[in-house]
């Protein structure tokens, strides 16, 4: 078995991710899939923290749209991002996993508050640990709640889990000719107005040299080919950062 190349990892999860091919909600079958790839790669040794999204049940910026307030509309966001907390930590314990969740609201009957050490200490005694409730700050993305905690408890990458291969240079869904990336620097990011992560999440990450890699999170064990340094994915770093050829 292939040694992990990361000891400590966050993984961002859009909240779309757990609803498979519905339109709302969350899959059974999907949440199973998403549940297993964790627990495997938990399992070779690697700590693992999450960040999950809201989008499949209710998305505040959607909802400002539509006339709602928008803090009002962020933060009916972040609590759906708890029900996915829920429901990802509640498959993963399933399989024999120990977990806890942490939310940047304070909803103690159902999860512990935020506290930086507190997660750590958990990573720590292998429990992995789910973050909800996005930073707890309207106007804010679960996408910059990735980047923020991964840099405070200290995680070697973001791996971005999504329906596609890696990055493309258009909708691969929707263009024959879409080409992906191999590796972009978060300059190219955010130059080409490449759909990854929203801009403060990638200034983030630029300005403390986090990697990311964007990878397919519906193929099976993609997730601990990543982990383990196998090309897979789009890798988001600097340009004299961090390389694939650390990984090989």
């Amino acid at each position: 078995m292939a040694e992990p190349f990361f000891d400590r990892i966050l993984i961002k999860l859009s909240g779309e991710a757990l609803q498979g091919s519905g339109d709302y909600g969350i899959d059974p079958d999907t949440l199973e899939h998403v549940a297993k790839e964790i627990v495997e790669i938990h399992s070779i040794g690697v700590e693992v923290a999450i960040v999950i999204g809201g989008g499949n049940i209710f998305r505040g910026i959607a909802g400002s749209t539509a006339g709602m307030d928008r803090a009002t509309a962020d933060y009916m966001g972040m609590l759906a991002t708890i029900i996915n907390t829920l429901a990802l930590q509640d498959a993963i314990e399933s399989l024999g996993v120990p977990t806890r969740a942490q939310t940047a609201l304070e909803i103690k009957e159902v999860a512990e508050p935020y506290i930086r050490r507190r997660a750590m200490r958990h990573l720590e005694k292998d429990r992995v640990v789910i973050f909800g409730a996005g930073t707890g700050n309207p106007y804010f993305t679960t996408d910059t709640a990735a980047a923020l905690r991964a840099m405070e408890i200290h995680a070697e990458v973001i791996l971005k889990g999504t329906k596609v291969d890696g990055v493309y240079d258009v909708d691969p869904e929707s263009f024959d000719e879409a080409e992906m990336y191999e590796r972009l620097t978060y300059i190219d990011v955010l130059s080409k107005n490449l759909e990854v992560m929203d801009s403060t999440a990638i200034s983030l990450c630029m300005d403390n040299d986090l990697p990311i890699i964007v990878f397919n999170l519906q193929k099976r064990s993609n997730m601990k080919g990543v982990v383990e340094g196998d090309e897979i994915g789009t890798l988001i770093a600097s340009p004299d950062g961090f390389s694939r050829d650390e990984m090989s």
